[in-house]
């Protein structure tokens, strides 16, 4: 039944958004020729059966597109940003193409101006049906319809990991009828959820109740029984997931090697070892810091007037960090502090209401103005725009005995922003966390991702509670 529901959702899906591409283009093309924002200057402009006659190929290019960037991938957990980020993906492809193909065809008087309203429009429809689509989901699901019915096989780190999500987000649609395990006492409970029976119980489970899906959570030691359990879930037809009890080792998307038909999976994949990878990055580095120093000159400007107008002192303050390879640099920063010894300066890391901090560098820290130098650093390729934070080398030293996998950080070059701090771990918080969330940048990279965490520090990142 929910498989159904699903189909039809999808079904539905493609054809609203279908609608919204033509709608789109279609309004586009009354705000540039027809509305009282129009020019109604006569000559050079093509006829409307060529501009119209471009949804044939427009309407299947965005689906299609769509489904490339898995948008009717049924993605429960999916966030409403990251669904934004997904159509913005799809709609930067698609003018692209569509760019490409006048010119390919050599129509030269198509009007861009039409072109980017269609973008622009585009874009807000589409985000605006899909948070409208999550709204009806959310309404249904709470009475009771487009549920999933789950039984987790297996008490582990994992199972409660998942339990914990699952519980948080109740939108989402799932419903945990219990746990099975063969070590953890009867009725145990964890935030609501009990174990509910023995692992050997599952047949019979299986042939007396609905379940949606089989989701095997099974603890480190308990392994030999998983091909045994894969085949009872499969064949009863209950979809069957597997969360494995080994996170803290093996990254969240394994990078997997064919070995002659032996699969070996990488306890730890960079792409960005990869030399491409490394070269499309770090050309992005070098046009992107270029194009800010100029745009932001003003306010640093500005800032360097404010700083050396009401406190003593350099304007610009430089500071030992750990980079790429754990080689040291200077990190360049408006100086926010009053003048310090090197015994203060070693303080540790500012806190809210840090006497140290002058009353300008307060605002310079809240929105993020003193990290612009940092600008400098990127372009002669000690930093990149998007990369775990560097460090200072006494925290480096610390941190390294006490924080699991915490150098792996030193295999890219640090960031300016990054996907801990959009996130929200800046300044003074959990230092596990942010470790966290730069090891999962760092093995997940993608030219996208980079973008998408741009795009984030400027929803974000300018102006944020953490920094002191």
């Amino acid at each position: 039944m929910i498989k159904d529901n699903q189909v039809h959702l999808n079904r539905a899906h493609v054809i609203v958004d279908g609608l919204l591409v033509a709608g789109s283009y279609v309004l586009s093309y009354y705000i540039k020729f027809e509305s009282i924002f129009a020019d109604k200057r006569p000559g050079g402009r093509l006829p409307m059966e060529t501009y119209f006659s471009a949804l044939y190929f427009l309407v299947p290019a965005y689906i299609l597109l769509y489904y490339m960037v898995q948008l009717y991938t049924s993605r429960r957990a999916l966030r409403l940003w990251e669904e934004f980020v997904d159509i913005v993906q799809a709609n930067i492809m698609g003018i692209i193409g569509f760019t490409v193909i006048l010119y390919l065809l050599k129509q030269g008087d198509f009007s861009r101006w039409m072109m980017a309203i269609f973008f622009a429009l585009n874009i807000t429809l589409t985000t605006i049906a899909h948070w409208m689509l999550r709204k009806f989901l959310q309404f249904i699901r709470k009475k009771g319809y487009n549920i999933k019915h789950i039984l987790l096989v297996g008490y582990s780190r994992a199972a409660e990991a998942y339990i914990s999500r699952i519980l948080e987000n109740p939108q989402w649609g799932y419903v945990i009828a219990g746990v099975l395990d063969d070590f953890v006492p009867l009725d145990t409970s964890y935030h609501g959820i009990k174990v509910i029976g023995k692992i050997e119980q599952l047949t019979d489970l299986l042939e007396k109740n609905n379940f949606d899906e089989i989701t095997i959570t099974l603890p480190l030691n308990d392994y030999d029984r998983l091909e045994e359990l894969v085949a009872e879930c499969e064949k009863s037809g209950v979809h069957t997931k597997f969360i494995p009890d080994y996170t803290s080792l093996i990254p969240s998307s394994p990078y997997t090697e064919d070995v002659q038909g032996l699969p070996v999976i990488n306890i730890r994949y960079v792409p960005l070892t990869n030399s491409f990878n490394r070269f499309a990055k770090r050309t992005v580095d070098i046009v992107g810091s270029l194009f800010a120093i100029i745009i932001f000159s003003p306010i640093m400007l500005a800032s360097a007037i404010a700083i050396k107008a009401t406190s003593p002192g350099p304007i610009i303050y430089k500071q030992e960090r750990v980079g790429r390879n754990g080689v040291p640099f200077m990190m360049y920063k408006f100086r926010t502090m009053k003048v310090q010894t090197e015994a203060e300066e070693k303080k540790g890391w500012t806190t809210k209401g840090d006497p140290r901090i002058t009353r300008v560098g307060g605002f310079l820290r809240k929105t993020s103005i003193d990290e612009m130098p940092q600008f400098f650093n990127i372009f002669i390729g000690q930093m990149s725009l998007v990369g775990p934070r560097p460090e200072r080398p006494q925290f480096v030293e610390k941190f390294k005995e006490q924080i699991p996998r915490y150098m792996v950080k030193h295999q890219v070059r640090p960031g300016l922003t990054g996907w801990a701090q959009i996130n929200g771990y800046r300044g003074d918080t959990s230092i596990r966390k942010r470790i966290d969330y730069d090891i999962y940048y760092i093995e997940n990279w993608t030219m996208a991702f980079d973008f998408k965490i741009l795009l984030g520090t400027i929803r974000h990142g300018f102006v944020n509670k953490n920094a002191y």
